[in-house]
C-alpha cells in the first residue's frame, strides 16, 4: 500500500507594517486561512508583524502577540516577507535582508520600486527567490501581471492611466458640482480619500512612481521616477473644467507611457513617460472613470486596446492584490519554480519631455479687432503646429469670464505635435502685441 504523502509544512509569513493595508492583510491571512492553504498548496502561517510601536492602538483583528519591533529577526526566519510599511528605508534594507536569507518578497511599495527597484530585482534574481509587487500599482486592479506576463508575447505601444484616486475624485467633483479645487480637495480629505498632506497626490508624485513601474514593465527598459516628467493638478481651475465640458472633454490626471517610433515599421527610438492633467474626449473609456476609481488603458500591437478598471487604493482592495502575490510565491515554494524576472533587454533611451507627441488646447484673450486670428495662426504655422479647431465663445458662454468690451476669447485646439514645438508656440503667441493673456494651456490625450 503506497505511503500517504506527508502534509506540506506551513510557510512562515512575516508582515512588515500594520497600517490600513497591513491590517487587512493580517485579517485575510487569518480569516481565509483554509482557502489560502488550498490555493497555495500549504498553510500560510503569519508568524509576526513588525511595527515601530508595539504599544500603539490596533484594530481588534490584530493578534497583539504577533507584534514586534525587531523586524530584522522577523525577516531572518520567514519564507515569505510582505512589506506594506512604505517609504525607502528601512523597507529597502529589510527586503534585501529577507532576500539574502532566502525569503520570497511581496511589496506594495511603489516609491521604493520606482526609485531603486533594480537593486531588489538583481538581489532576488541572484538569490533565486520571487519578488512580486502587484499591489504597488493601482491597488486591486490586476495590471502588473497582465503587462509583465499576459502581454509578454505582444508589443505594448502605449499605456494611458488614471493611477491616483484622490486626484480623480477631486477633478470629478469639480466637473460634477462646479467646486473649486480647494473645496473639492477639502471634501476628499473629510471623506478619507486624501491625506492631511495631499502633496504626493495633487503634485503627481504618486502617479509618477506608478508610471515608472508600468513603463519599465511595458517597454522592457528601466524607468525610474526621475525619468518621469511630472505636473500636478494645482493649476487646474473651475473655469478650465467648465470649458473642458463645453468643448467635449473632461480633465483627468493621466500617467502616459509611449513607445516612440520614427516611422512606420521602424525600430523604437525611445520611451516617453509623463504625468500631467489632460483633456480626455468624452467618448474615451477613461472619461467615464468616476470618483476615486483608477483605470489603465493599454494599447498593444496584436491585442489592440485593453482596459483595466477598479479601486486603486484602500485597505481591502490593496490587500487583495498582496494576497494574490503571496499565493503565487507560496505555490513556487511548494511546487518549485520561480516568478518572472526583470526584463530590460530593450534598454531604450528615455526621451526628453519636449519629444513627447501631444495636442494642446489653448485659451487666449486677444484684442477684438480684425486680423488678430490671422496673426495667431501664422505663429502656429511658423512652429510647425496646425490647428484642428478654433472657437470664439459667445457672450453667454463667457459669463464665467465676466467678458469685457474690446476683448475676444479664443479657444484653439491643435493637431498632434512635439511638446517642444507646442510649448514654443504658446510662448510666441503670448508675445504677440494684440494678445492680452494666455489664460489656459491643457494637453489633449486619448483622441
Amino acid at each position: 500500500m503506497p505511503a500517504t504523502p506527508a502534509a506540506p509544512r506551513p510557510l512562515r509569513v512575516a508582515l512588515l507594517g500594520c497600517g490600513v493595508v497591513g491590517t487587512q492583510v493580517a485579517r485575510l491571512l487569518t480569516h481565509d486561512a483554509a482557502d489560502l492553504a488550498s490555493r497555495a498548496g500549504a498553510p500560510l502561517e503569519l508568524v509576526g508583524i513588525a511595527v515601530r510601536d508595539v504599544t500603539a492602538p490596533r484594530d481588534a483583528v490584530i493578534d497583539r502577540a504577533l507584534l514586534t519591533d525587531d523586524a530584522e529577526s522577523l525577516v531572518d526566519d520567514a519564507d515569505i516577507v510582505v512589506e506594506v510599511m512604505g517609504g525607502i528605508e528601512p523597507a529597502r534594507a529589510l527586503l534585501l535582508r529577507a532576500i539574502a536569507a532566502g525569503a520570497a518578497v511581496v511589496t506594495a511599495n511603489k516609491a521604493l520600486l520606482a526609485e531603486d527597484g533594480p537593486t531588489l530585482y538583481r538581489a532576488a534574481d541572484s538569490a533565486g527567490v520571487d519578488i512580486y509587487f502587484e499591489a504597488a500599482v493601482a491597488g486591486a486592479i490586476p495590471i502588473v501581471r497582465p503587462v509583465r506576463e499576459s502581454l509578454a508575447g505582444d508589443d505594448v505601444r502605449r499605456v494611458l492611466g488614471i493611477l491616483n484616486g484622490t486626484t480623480n475624485y477631486v477633478l470629478d467633483q469639480m466637473a460634477t458640482t462646479g467646486a473649486s479645487l480647494e473645496d473639492a480637495l477639502a471634501e476628499a480629505q473629510a471623506l478619507g480619500f486624501a491625506e492631511a498632506d495631499p502633496t504626493a497626490d495633487v503634485e503627481g508624485y504618486d502617479a509618477a512612481a506608478k508610471a515608472a513601474i508600468l513603463a519599465s514593465l511595458a517597454f522592457h527598459t528601466r524607468v525610474s521616477i526621475a525619468d518621469v516628467a511630472r505636473e500636478g493638478i494645482r493649476s487646474v481651475t473651475a473655469e478650465d473644467v467648465a470649458w473642458a465640458a463645453r468643448t467635449g472633454y473632461v480633465i483627468k490626471l493621466l500617467a502616459i507611457a509611449d513607445l516612440r517610433e520614427d516611422g512606420p515599421g521602424r525600430a523604437p527610438s525611445g520611451v516617453s513617460v509623463r504625468v500631467h492633467p489632460a483633456l480626455v474626449p468624452l467618448a474615451h473609456p477613461l472619461a467615464n472613470v468616476r470618483g476615486s476609481f483608477n483605470a489603465v488603458f493599454v494599447e498593444a500591437a496584436a491585442a489592440g486596446e485593453l482596459m483595466f478598471y477598479g479601486r486603486g487604493a484602500g485597505g481591502a482592495p490593496t490587500a487583495s492584490a498582496v494576497l494574490g502575490d503571496v499565493v503565487s510565491a507560496a505555490r513556487h515554494r511548494v511546487l518549485g519554480g520561480k516568478g518572472p524576472q526583470e526584463s530590460t533587454y530593450a534598454a531604450l533611451p528615455i526621451l526628453p519631455t519636449g519629444a513627447a507627441i501631444t495636442r494642446y488646447q489653448v485659451r487666449v484673450d486677444v484684442e477684438d479687432r480684425h486680423g488678430v486670428l490671422a496673426q495667431v495662426t501664422q505663429v502656429l504655422a511658423e512652429h510647425g503646429v496646425s490647428i484642428e479647431a478654433v472657437r470664439q465663445p459667445t457672450r453667454q458662454e463667457d459669463e464665467v469670464d465676466d467678458a469685457e468690451d474690446g476683448v475676444a476669447h479664443l479657444v484653439l485646439t491643435t493637431h498632434a505635435a512635439p511638446e517642444a514645438s507646442l510649448a514654443a508656440m504658446v510662448d510666441a503667441v503670448a508675445a504677440l502685441e494684440p494678445v492680452r493673456t494666455v489664460t489656459s494651456v491643457l494637453r489633449v490625450e486619448g483622441a
